[in-house]
């Protein structure tokens, strides 16, 4: 299923839906955001007895490269860890991830390690590889494009709450949709959706 806004296609073909499946028992969710995922998720999907939905964000549809003639399978009950961090975990997944590392590299100019973690799978969580990043960098910012009223970033947020408060230094952050139906005009639906900037702003405000 295609997911996310980005391409001026207004509210009618702009949604991010994965949080309303997610919240269904008994489906799993994943969420390809490089090649090798969105090749080997469906590899794995296939192969699962339980109904699986892969979602996948329009923006990334065009994406080009080169994946390994081996190249099968992938794990998806596992997140990943896209860029290790010792000062902030900043959690996303699907088309937000390039984003989110590219405001990664933007905060190590400023000096702020960040550590970018893919959930790929929505359903079921990996709350291991979040709690563990959490624990190790004291400070969480998620970035989900969808709406924040019941969103999955407010899932992830209590989850962080529940198992690992004791663990923060500071409120976690979270960078959503604006509660709109997303624009059709480019600068309208650019201020809609979270941008590099956007994910920056909390970890540089502690």
């Amino acid at each position: 299923m295609t997911t996310g806004a980005g391409r001026q296609l207004a509210a009618q073909h702009s949604h991010s839906l994965e949080g309303w499946y997610a919240h269904i028992p008994g489906l799993r969710i994943v969420t390809p955001a490089t090649l090798e995922d969105a090749r080997g998720m469906l590899v794995t999907a296939v192969q699962d007895p339980d109904p699986v939905i892969i979602f996948e964000h329009a923006l990334l549809l065009g994406m080009e490269g080169d994946i390994a003639a081996d190249a099968g399978a992938v794990d998806i009950d596992r997140a990943a860890v896209r860029r290790a961090g010792t000062d902030v975990s900043l959690i996303t997944y699907g088309g937000s991830l390039f984003k989110t590392l590219q405001a990664a590299e933007q905060l190590a100019a400023d000096g702020v390690s960040a550590e970018v973690i893919d959930l790929r799978t929505l359903r079921p969580l990996d709350d291991a590889t979040i709690m563990a990043s959490v624990a190790k960098t004291r400070r969480a910012v998620i970035v989900d494009e969808g709406w924040k009223s019941g969103s999955l970033a407010a899932e992830i947020m209590a989850r962080i709450m529940e198992q690992a408060f004791y663990e923060l230094d500071a409120p976690v952050a979270r960078v959503c949709g604006a509660e709109v139906p997303i624009p059709y005009a480019k600068h309208l639906e650019e201020a809609a959706i979270p941008q590099v900037a956007t994910i920056v702003a909390p970890s540089t405000n502690w």
